[in-house]
């Protein structure tokens, strides 16, 4: 009789729920005695009861981010101001929010733009999104003033050697890289305080916020939203984003 209690209020529906309430103190407790019996006799009932509650979560967490995608498409993928490479007229685009102090940023960095190189058929955005620090802001600010200054290769550029930088992003560090690019290093670090440059970064946070976004790398790709680097790698979701195309 009491694994049958239990097996009821475990499998239990809304419809056949019941009122624990309306017993007695002893009925109470002896329906307690039971459940316990059963869960310590069959414990491989908690673990599957924790993993479909997992899976619940995650696929409410992909409708939610399906969402977010969706009521802010224009800023992740239009927003006129963020670098584009690759294949400006890919048929898939993806977009990775990126501090250059991230340790996983710079982990996956050439991964990223091997599988784009590779694909061909991909439109890269990047977007800084500073996190980590004071040398997270400057080294945003130094790649963003760049491209306004310098245009889209001297961006690339400066976004490689940022991202391979292990020391900090001294003046005199980002002068030389400015000047490695063809640049000048004045004019770079006059521009990196400008309202142009904040306008840009004020941007980003806003949009990473909408989107609760709260670390680095973060990957949108078609609607789907990519909270760090799948195990699987970014192109299960290239491949997914060009069949919900068809």
């Amino acid at each position: 009789m009491k694994r049958l209690i239990a097996a009821l209020l475990l499998t239990a529906t809304p419809a056949m729920a019941f009122d624990i309430s309306a017993m007695s103190d002893a009925e109470k407790a002896a329906f307690g005695d039971a459940v316990r019996e059963y869960l310590m006799a069959n414990p491989e009932v908690l673990v599957e009861s924790i993993n479909v509650l997992e899976e619940r979560r995650a696929a409410t967490e992909a409708e939610n981010d399906v969402a977010l995608v969706a009521s802010n498409h224009d800023a992740i993928f239009q927003d006129g101001y963020s670098w584009v490479g690759g294949n400006p007229d890919g048929d898939v685009t993806v977009v990775e929010f990126i501090d250059y102090r991230c340790g996983y940023c710079r982990k996956f960095n050439d991964q990223v733009h091997d599988i784009v190189e590779e694909d061909g058929n991909i439109r890269l955005i990047l977007k800084e999104f500073p996190i980590l620090g004071p040398d997270s802001e400057t080294s945003a600010r130094f790649a963003v003033a760049v491209k306004q200054i310098g245009g889209d290769e001297a961006y690339r550029k400066a976004h490689d050697e940022l991202i391979a930088l292990r020391g900090a992003p001294s003046p005199e560090v980002l002068q030389e890289i400015a000047t490695d690019i063809g640049l000048n290093g004045d004019e770079v670090l006059n521009t990196m305080n400008t309202e142009s440059v904040s306008a840009v970064l004020r941007e980003n946070r806003q949009l990473a916020e909408r989107m609760a976004i709260m670390g680095t790398p973060t990957f949108v790709i078609g609607d789907t939203l990519l909270r760090g680097m799948p195990a699987a790698g970014l192109e299960p979701a290239v491949a997914a984003a060009r069949e919900g195309k068809g």
